[in-house]
């Protein structure tokens, strides 16, 4: 492994130099894992892999999903450093790729794909008997977390995305990930006045729709928990630690202004196996320290958002 630090990624050209509005980039290895006769990637033991940040809201979604499911002894997981760098991600200081070697997640890319140009990105779930990846959408990498139920038949029960309210999550999940999920980084690497003014207001105007929703119903479709609670859930967390001053979306806080979306923040928080998923050094160090186009100093503030371990009133 090399001792030396690679320069930091350019965050902000990101965004278009002519609007200064942030583009998130399509992921690109979209295969899946299907609990069919002859799929090409079949649901079996110890056969897929994750590579994750625990700093990544996106790739946060693939860890939640995992423990609720439990297949923590299903799918194994390689975690990245939190110091995203110009190379990718990196493992380094204690975090490693176990089955490749690699010292960066492009490494992973380009063993898949040696031509692959498009951005290095987690989450990623590796094929182990074909060795390469099989997706790199956490949305559809939640989903197919599914496709295990016959070998943890004991939470074959939950089921996240449920065919009668897949109508509601999908349009539920369209105005979050467009609006929240993707609003706060809009917002964030926007380069512009007008490209922030433009993300910044709706992002607060769907929060407050979201709070209205929470004061009628625990959860956000048929009051059951689905995929659309937890995409929200990982924006949620990390918004008044690292969204909120960060990015620029300081005109309501989680913890002050909206009530019930905090109550729901802990109900999740405080389902089996979730709380060990969320890693609030990687996950503040990676946006203050990483980010130095937005943070020049690197000074990473000292708090953490509220406690969400606190008993739900």
């Amino acid at each position: 492994m090399s001792t030396t630090q690679a320069p930091l990624p350019n965050i902000l050209k990101w965004a278009n130099d002519k609007t200064g509005e942030f583009k998130r980039q399509v992921s690109t290895f979209r295969d899946a894992i299907v609990d069919e006769p002859g799929a090409k990637f079949p649901p079996e033991a110890g056969r897929y892999h994750l590579y994750v940040s625990l700093a990544c809201p996106w790739a946060h979604r693939t860890l939640v999903v995992r423990a609720l499911k439990g297949l923590e002894d299903i799918i194994s997981v390689d975690v990245v450093h939190w110091h995203l760098q110009a190379n990718s991600w990196p493992f380094k200081d204690g975090y490693k790729d176990s089955l490749n070697g690699a010292e960066y997640i492009k490494d992973i890319y380009l063993k898949a794909q040696p031509d692959y140009a498009g951005r290095f990105t987690v989450p990623v779930l590796w094929d182990k008997k074909t060795q390469t990846i099989v997706n790199n959408e956490s949305s559809d990498i939640i989903r197919m977390m599914q496709a295990f139920d016959k070998l943890v038949p004991e939470t074959a029960g939950l089921n996240f995305y449920p065919e009668k309210l897949r109508g509601e999550i999908d349009a539920v999940n369209e105005w979050i990930y467009d609006t929240i999920n993707n609003g706060v980084y809009k917002s964030g690497f926007a380069t512009t006045q007008a490209a922030y003014d433009n993300h910044v207001y709706p992002l607060f105007k769907s929060l407050d729709r979201v709070e209205e929703i929470l004061s009628k119903s625990d959860y956000l479709v048929g009051n059951t928990l689905t995929e659309a609670d937890i995409r929200l859930w990982t924006t949620i967390i990390r918004f008044d630690p690292v969204y909120h001053g960060h990015f620029k979306c300081n005109i309501k806080s989680i913890e002050k202004d909206y009530p019930n979306i905090l109550k729901h923040a802990r109900r999740i928080y405080q389902l089996p196996g979730v709380a060990e998923t969320v890693d609030m050094h990687h996950i503040k160090h990676h946006y203050y320290a990483s980010h130095l186009q937005i943070n020049p100093t690197g000074i990473v503030p000292a708090g953490t958002g509220p406690n969400l371990a606190e008993p739900m009133v």
